[in-house]
């Protein structure tokens, strides 16, 4: 190579160097978890929200002439015993996972963090009293907790929701409680106290937005335990009931079948399984993103 050509050679590594990135790029190399977390999370919930569009059959059909039929090219994930069509039911599945996920996370995210912060500000006699219903809700393990609920109101696709979310709540009033206990002796709150602002504005505008990064860890966590919950619910047969097609009554009617039709059991697992992962790989990233000893060498 010449010196002029290796001159020429020098500049073009030099320009391509110096040209910024894309972000998406970025996104990648430095929070990898989120993107790829969200990336799987985007895809579950256009699946279910083009459901009708990219469900094969009809979940509920019954085609008995076809039951129990293995993978094949007019069945993508085979059939159950009542000859209806696995993947259609799995697409129409996911509307009740997520559904049930993002509803129940937000009734207990919304319920923990008003009262957490209730308690974190007034202290005192609230404090105490917020803080000694939440040990008592503590102490009761929250599968058991809901079993009791749904025995007495009944399984259904809200009451499941509901009650998820009503007895869920408790870690997120502590978080927020500790944040709130941190925050409303700043300088930024006293001064708006003196200027005579509300504690209703105080709670909500001035400190509340300053205790999100550890909220959006846990509600995107929380998901995916819900979904889990949901699930278990399901396979108990407590929860999501037949015909209406979840992962969880999918397992439920497949575990007769372990031997014999593999694909029963083997699709709704991966299901759940996947959309967790996905829930759990954005919550990790998301508490790396917003935890101050990891931003020096993770900035843009």
């Amino acid at each position: 190579m010449s010196e002029r050509q290796f001159a020429a050679h020098s500049s073009q590594l030099a320009e391509g160097k110096g040209k910024p990135k894309s972000w998406l790029s970025k996104a990648m190399r430095h929070y990898p978890l989120i993107f790829w977390g969200t990336l799987s999370i985007v895809l579950f919930a256009l699946t279910a929200l083009l459901a009708p569009l990219l469900a094969p059959y009809d979940p509920n059909l019954q085609i008995l002439a076809d039951r129990l039929l293995p993978p094949s090219v007019h069945h993508w994930l085979g059939t159950d015993q009542y000859g209806r069509d696995v993947l259609s039911r799995m697409i129409y599945g996911s509307r009740i996972s997520l559904s049930v996920g993002l509803v129940a996370v937000a009734i207990y995210v919304g319920l923990g963090t008003l009262l957490g912060a209730v308690a974190g500000y007034y202290g005192g006699l609230v404090d105490s009293l917020i803080m000694r219903i939440t040990d008592i809700f503590l102490s009761i393990p929250t599968f058991l907790l809901i079993l009791m609920v749904i025995a007495f109101v009944g399984p259904s696709i809200l009451n499941i929701m509901v009650v998820i979310g009503l007895t869920s709540w408790t870690d997120v009033a502590r978080l927020v409680r500790g944040e709130f206990l941190t925050l409303r002796e700043r300088e930024f709150v006293l001064a708006a106290r003196l200027m005579g602002l509300s504690s209703k504005r105080i709670i909500f505008f001035h400190i509340l937005p300053n205790a999100l990064g550890p909220l959006w860890v846990v509600a995107t966590l929380g998901i995916g335990g819900a979904i889990l919950l949901e699930s278990s619910l399901s396979f108990l047969g407590l929860g999501v009931q037949p015909p209406t097609a979840s992962w969880g009554n999918m397992l439920m009617e497949g575990k007769e079948h372990l031997t014999d039709a593999w694909w029963l059991v083997t699709f709704p697992g991966l299901a759940i399984f996947t959309t967790v992962l996905a829930f759990n790989l954005l919550g990790e990233g998301l508490r790396e993103a917003t935890d101050p000893k990891l931003q020096d060498s993770k900035s843009f």
